[in-house]
């Protein structure tokens, strides 16, 4: 049986991008996964900084979706990787969530974002689900490091 989760409000909502689990990475602190990943579209520049500090997931989610701003270059080819970097230090540095996901065995987890065809399942379900993907990925990891 798979686990679906899309918001902050549903049962797994701790999965969802958008949760107050912050994280620091490379000296900064990053409020939640939203802010990390749509700030790393225009690393470097001052407007990185502007969605760092944005008020919420959504805030920064609305800045990063600007095209007023230019993103790196190389962002398509490297966005699942800055994904997985986020999801893991988010999961890695709060142990209930942490506990949370490895206690999902090896069940298939799945972004059930209707309008996302890319990080999640999409409305008819024949999706990406990158989200999802990543977070199994992660949860691997998890195990293997608590393994050692």
């Amino acid at each position: 049986m798979a686990i679906y989760f899309y918001s902050r409000v549903d049962e797994y909502g701790d999965f969802c991008n958008f949760s107050s689990h912050g994280f620091e990475v490379d000296g900064k602190y990053w409020p939640s996964v939203e802010h990390y990943f749509q700030a790393q579209k225009f690393a470097g520049t001052e407007y990185e900084e502007l969605i760092r500090t944005a008020r919420t997931p959504n805030d920064a989610k609305n800045l990063g979706r600007t095209r007023d701003v230019p993103i790196r270059a190389d962002w398509e080819s490297i966005k699942d990787l800055i994904m997985h970097r986020a999801v893991y230090q988010k999961f890695e540095r709060h142990a209930a969530i942490r506990d949370r996901l490895l206690a999902t065995g090896d069940e298939e987890i799945v972004e059930n974002a209707p309008g996302d065809y890319y990080w999640g399942c999409g409305a008819d379900g024949s999706g990406c689900n990158k989200l999802g993907q990543i977070l199994m990925s992660v949860r691997s990891q998890l195990r293997v490091r608590q393994r050692n």
